[in-house]
């Protein structure tokens, strides 16, 4: 990390529990789409699901339902329409609230000269409601969801089509940040030399770290000093 930080061009930023917390809206809409499908909020099958679901934090939500429904096609469409729906209707009415110090982190990383790129495993309307009720849009040089890239996280192709997007020679000056294994995941697949775990989201710093972590830091507004500090940018 210590070598990588002047040479970084690119903060790679998961979104949902790095930048903002999502006040709980994710499960709920989870919680209303299985059980409109007939599974019982009771059930030891619900308990599995809703494990599962914690369990993949930072992938595609709709790859992620997709899993839990593989033996019933049908019902895992449903269930991601249903899911989008939900979401939607949740945001509408209670919105999500930033990280503090996110909004400025994230200027004075591209003030310092990088570029920013804000990645959610939601779909891209779901991004743009979420960006709009933040007051963020075009905070970020760009933003990208599963479908604009082909695969969700733990795999690379994000944080790979950010790099051609933003037309970038070496992915190994693309700093990942996130709070899930998931994260950490797609940032060592990538190539990435610099790969941050953040603890205000999911997943501990232990898990962080076991997932591939170069550096734990308590939160995103840590990431402009973590960048701008004299003996990192030395080497």
């Amino acid at each position: 990390m210590g070598e990588t930080a002047q040479d970084l061009e690119l903060a790679f930023l998961d979104m949902s529990g790095t930048v903002f917390h999502d006040n709980g809206i994710m499960e709920r809409a989870f919680e209303r789409t299985v059980t409109g499908l007939g599974v019982d909020a009771g059930s030891e099958r619900f308990g599995r699901m809703l494990d599962h679901v914690r369990g993949t934090l930072g992938q595609s939500k709709a790859g992620v339902l997709e899993q839990l429904f593989a033996a019933e096609p049908e019902r895992a469409r449903r269930a991601v329409r249903d899911f989008e729906r939900h979401l939607d209707e949740l945001l509408a009415t209670e919105g999500v609230c930033p990280v503090e110090g996110a909004e400025q982190s994230i200027t004075e990383l591209r003030e310092a000269g990088l570029r920013v790129c804000l990645a959610t495993g939601y779909n891209r309307h779901s991004m743009n409601t979420i960006l709009e009720r933040l007051g963020w849009m075009g905070l970020a040089d760009l933003s990208l969801c599963p479908s604009d890239a082909g695969r969700g996280r733990p795999w690379p192709d994000m944080v790979l089509t950010a790099v051609l997007a933003l037309d970038l020679g070496d992915v190994r000056r693309v700093m990942v940040v996130g709070d899930t294994a998931a994260d950490m995941q797609a940032g060592l697949r990538a190539g990435s030399a610099a790969v941050v775990g953040v603890r205000t989201g999911a997943h501990s710093a232990d898990a962080l770290r076991a997932a591939g972590a170069h550096v734990v830091v308590d939160s995103v507004r840590d990431l402009p000093g973590l960048v701008g500090v004299p003996a990192l940018r030395s080497g």
